[in-house]
């Protein structure tokens, strides 16, 4: 058959037929036809397309491609087989898969009649080299042939002459001449190999057509491709180079690269920057790099050469090692050109690598000498540098003494595992190497929290202030550098390395989370945050209101921590209360700081969660020091003994199941009773200057609703009476003067057993979420600082589908999706929403939004991540349904507020449709009824069907709906709604009694 109608032939100025089946071509025939469309100056060639490439044998090859090799001389000034100028080619094998890789094979032509010729141009020691090249490419071919026909013989004469060419190759200096180099070799290869250029090629050419003709996986799918081959030290005005389109680091649009002049694959060679090349060259370049980032809407790496003062470009293919930075800035480069759309930049990036621009990334330049061992388990991605220390107290006065000699104060925690007393070293510290438990380990959670670095090291051994890691010791003081990327192998390097700094603007970081977030419909992502920095912070990353401030991290400061400690080991309540007025004007502080900060958006502040042992000394030396700091009444000192009697009194056997949270709060109502009273009086502070405050009080490790109940309402037995919050937070208000503001009460859901009576506990609670770290513990009965010692067996075995603690598992989800449906049943403006890491994660997200809640809160630095996850999702649903998702106009963090207080117990909602009551005007006297205490909300609202669902309690609806409602229904039925209105000051019962209808469908989303 003739093998014709199967050659493609490409230049600058012509390409393959647009009729042509370009799989035929394979991935590299495709890319060098894509150049020829664009009118580069590609060196021109021919591919033999994959349904003759193998099987060429039988034909006259070298007679049916000789006009296409002509075709290709005259546009590069040489003739193939001539001795004076000889063309060398390359030939290209171009599977259409990226399954297989071949080496390219260079120099063909070069034989007895043309070395000579070949040696004046470029010198006869760089002619060897180029005979080497080409012997090894021919001899892997062969080798593989002789693989295939399991011929051993030939396979170990190949191997060996393989390996001495290598040795060769790697020589300054070639110590024979290339004509000697074919005449030692050329007994391995197929007769008369070197005997003339046209031969050479014939063989070749089948020789590789039998190798694909032999391997099954190629057969009938590779093409070939052949191309002139061009050096940069070929005559005067020469030179080669290879760069990229832009700063793969920076984003920075500037070729970034080198060039050698009058030299070709010289590694010795001392290469310039590409941006010193002549200036004719350089526009060129830079013309022809942004046209292909234009086309291919990516970062390019080109190579070029420059053969007597003519351009040809090699190759050009995308850079898989480029930061998330340079991607950004070209996503944004190419919005702001109207290359590419708001959708193409948000559906594009992966929303796993921001953490790449989020944290310090290591200066690859300064690790070269550096020992380094790689493995463990991420736990908080970046980069990190710091002195190690043991404990947190020993990191914190080492860092305190560096600040004061004006020496390096970044350190690094390093222990078996951390606890709640060790936020404050975390809080300080670069970053966390432990050794015990994984993703979502103690010390993992904090480091993300607080934009930290965290690793877990299983075989790291710590003995006092020691540590040994891959044989070598860590002493206290030592320098380590830690990476931890979100998608690769961390490495932890034994010594200090340079760190490239984020900068979120400069970035493109927050111009992009911009984009984002215009994309996302009625799902929304708050921060956890436990301070006005981090408040500040979640603001700048996107983040819509805090969905957990957790109060325990407070008391951890060393200001507070032993003033906490006198009120643990109080011995009685008078002792406990006196304590605790010290402790409200800190709590109050650090809340005005915060909703400050936050103003006019939800903050969810959780009450005291850990267990009051965690609070205690640990060992001698923190005792030590708590009892030189320790206050105490009278005139005598307890004695050491007696506080460690009590310490160890408060010690409990499995405390994650033990006496923490609400059960603290039913044992020591007073605690929880400082803090709602600080929570308030930093509030209506606020209120009076003009601030908008949006307090959630979520009460933590609920298991019933006689436990919320009690809480939030209050009891009275014979002798006892617990202050509720609504009776709190009304003497603060009266004491004040002020005007009730609206505020909300709700409960995390991290028990079983709460998310299976969430129906009940809805009746107390305006708000759930789902604290997804210990309700997969309870749930699988998992200890999350202990499972990744048994994860890999589990694994193994396929007993698990990978970490629950970083995927929900369906047991869990499904608990979610009961507590959702029975809690809005019971209260349809329940505000639903997911707290932790589990929130960050693209999988688990998509769960959310399918299961009806409302938002996810995650850490500061994953809010951009869990925006990002969110808008793509939005887009890709809508790409199913066939419409269109238009961005919205996002107002910069400053300006942009909730609404949320238009309707306390609802989600946040835009200002003209969060009044439906306004628009109803039979139910506009029950607009006192927003400001009554949850369970005085729903009575009412019972008697008068009608009005109800313009109720806090029942579903918002918009302004046009609710408008519809009043004209459905005759004004005088609305009006016991009215009655609301004395009600707000008596004492009322829950809203366990109000039984919203039960057509009204559940809100899943929320509307904003």
């Amino acid at each position: 058959m003739s093998i014709t109608s199967s050659i493609h032939y490409f230049s600058q100025k012509e390409t393959v037929n647009k009729k042509t089946d370009k799989t035929l071509l394979g991935i590299r025939g495709r890319q060098a036809n894509e150049f020829a469309e664009l009118g580069l100056p590609i060196l021109p060639g021919f591919i033999i397309d994959s349904k003759a490439a193998s099987a060429l044998e039988g034909e006259a090859v070298y007679r049916t491609i000789l006009p296409y090799l002509k075709k290709c001389s005259a546009l590069v000034g040489k003739e193939y087989g001539n001795m004076e100028n000889p063309l060398l080619v390359k030939l290209v094998i171009s599977p259409n898969l990226a399954i297989t890789t071949y080496p390219t094979l260079h120099n063909f032509g070069l034989t007895r009649e043309t070395i000579a010729g070949f040696e004046k141009w470029v010198g006869k020691n760089f002619a060897a080299h180029e005979v080497l090249f080409l012997l090894r490419g021919i001899l892997q071919i062969q080798k593989q042939c002789s693989e295939l026909e399991e011929r051993n013989v030939e396979i170990t004469a190949i191997t060996a002459a393989l390996k001495e060419i290598a040795k060769e190759m790697g020589l300054d200096k070639v110590a024979v001449s290339g004509s000697d180099i074919m005449q030692k070799y050329e007994h391995l290869l197929p007769s008369g190999f070197f005997e003339s250029a046209e031969k050479q090629l014939e063989i070749s050419l089948k020789l590789i057509s039998r190798v694909l003709s032999l391997d099954e996986q190629n057969d009938e799918d590779t093409a070939i491709m052949i191309q002139p081959m061009v050096y940069g030290n070929y005559g005067k005005g020469s030179s080669s180079g290879s760069f990229f389109s832009r700063n793969i680091v920076t984003g920075e649009k500037k070729l970034q690269g080198k060039f050698f002049e009058e030299k070709f694959d010289d590694i010795n060679a001392a290469g310039k920057d590409i941006n010193k090349i002549d200036a004719a060259s350089l526009k060129k370049l830079q013309q022809i790099a942004w046209m292909l980032e234009d086309e291919s809407k990516d970062i390019r790496q080109i190579r070029f050469t420059i053969e007597n003062g003519k351009l040809w470009l090699i190759e050009q293919k995308s850079v898989q090692s480029k930061s998330t930075i340079s991607l950004i800035q070209l996503l944004l480069d190419l919005n702001k050109r109207k290359i590419v759309d708001d959708a193409y930049v948000v559906k594009t990036v992966k929303p796993g690598i921001l953490n790449e621009i989020l944290h310090p990334v290591i200066d690859s330049t300064s690790v070269k000498d550096l020992r380094s061992v790689s493995g463990g388990i991420a736990g908080a991605p970046g980069a990190a540098v710091g002195r190690v220390y043991f404990t947190a107290d020993s990191l914190i006065d080492a860092q305190r003494i560096a600040r004061q000699n004006g020496e390096d104060t970044r350190c690094i925690l390093c222990m078996p595992a951390t606890y709640a007393g060790d936020v404050k070293a975390i809080e300080v510290a670069t970053g966390v190497l432990s050794n015990e438990g994984g993703y979502s380990a103690h010390a993992s959670v904090v480091a993300r929290q607080y934009g930290k670095i965290s690793l877990v090291r299983p075989d790291m051994i710590i003995r006092g202030n020691k540590a040994i890691l891959d044989g070598k010791t860590i002493n206290e003081g030592d320098y380590l550098t830690l990476n931890v990327p979100y998608y690769g192998e961390s490495v932890v390097y034994f010594g200090s390395a340079r760190l490239i700094e984020p900068d979120p603007e400069s970035s493109g970081l927050l111009e992009f989370i911009r984009l984002t977030r215009s994309f996302i419909q009625d799902f929304h992502v708050r921060a956890n945050a436990d301070s006005p920095r981090d408040a500040a912070l979640a603001l700048e990353f996107g983040a819509e209101g805090i969905g957990l401030c957790r109060t325990e991290h407070m008391f951890f400061n060393e200001n507070r921590i032993n003033i906490f400690r006198d009120l643990i080991l109080s011995e009685d309540e008078t002792e406990r209360r006196k304590v605790l007025k010290k402790l409200q004007k800190m709590q109050c502080d650090d809340f005005y700081g915060i909703f400050k900060a936050m103003a006019g958006r939800e903050v969810t502040i959780r009450l005291l969660d850990a267990p009051l042992h965690e609070f205690l000394p640990h060992n001698a030396a923190e005792l030590d020091t708590y009892m030189k700091n320790m206050t105490y009444k009278g005139t005598k000192k307890p004695a050491k003994a007696l506080v460690q009697e009590k310490i160890n009194a408060l010690a409990e056997i499995n405390p994650m199941l033990g006496h923490r949270g609400c059960r603290i709060a039913i044992s020591f109502p007073e605690i929880y009773e400082m803090q709602v009273r600080a929570i308030f009086e930093a509030a209506y502070k606020l209120q009076k200057e003009k601030i908008t405050v949006l307090p959630e009080i979520m009460i933590p490790i609920v298991m019933n609703f006689r436990e919320l109940k009690q809480i939030v309402y209050g009891k009275k037995i014979e002798g006892h009476a617990y202050q509720g919050i609504m009776t709190i937070e009304e003497d603060v208000r009266k004491t004040l003067g002020v005007k009730k503001l609206n505020f909300r009460v709700g409960t995390m859901i991290e028990l079983p057993a709460a998310a299976l009576s969430a129906g009940e506990i809805a009746r107390y609670a305006q708000f759930f979420s789902f604290g997804t770290n210990d309700l997969t513990q309870t749930t699988l009965g998992l200890s999350r600082d202990d499972f990744n010692s048994f994860m890999p067996d589990y694994t193994m075995y396929d007993l698990v589908d990978g970490n629950p603690f970083a995927v929900l598992d369906p047991r869990v989800r499904e608990l979610i999706e009961i507590a959702v449906e029975r809690g809005v049943t019971a209260r349809p403006g329940l505000s639903k929403g997911l707290c932790g890491e589990h929130g960050a994660r693209p999988e688990n997200i998509r769960f959310c939004m399918d299961a009806g809640l409302d938002y996810v809160s995650c850490s500061s630095y994953s809010v951009p991540i869990a925006l990002l996850s969110i808008a793509q999702i939005e887009l890709e649903k809508a790409e199913k349904e066939g419409r269109v998702l238009q961005p919205r106009i996002i107002k910069t963090p400053t300006t942009q507020k909730s609404t949320a207080k238009a309707q306390p117990d609802t989600k946040a909602k835009p200002p003209a449709k969060a009044k439906p009551v306004a628009k109803a005007k039979p139910a506009v006297k029950a607009k006192p009824a927003a400001k009554v205490k949850p369970s005085a909300k729903a009575k009412p609202a019972a008697k008068a069907k009608p009005a109800a669902k313009a109720q806090p309690d029942a579903k918002v609806k918009t302004a046009a709906k609710a408008k519809s409602a009043a004209k459905s229904k005759p004004a005088t039925k609305a009006k016991p709604a009215a009655k609301a209105t004395p009600a707000a000051k008596a004492k009322v019962k829950p809203a366990a009694k109000a039984k919203p209808a039960t057509k009204a469908k559940p809100a899943t989303k929320t509307v904003k």
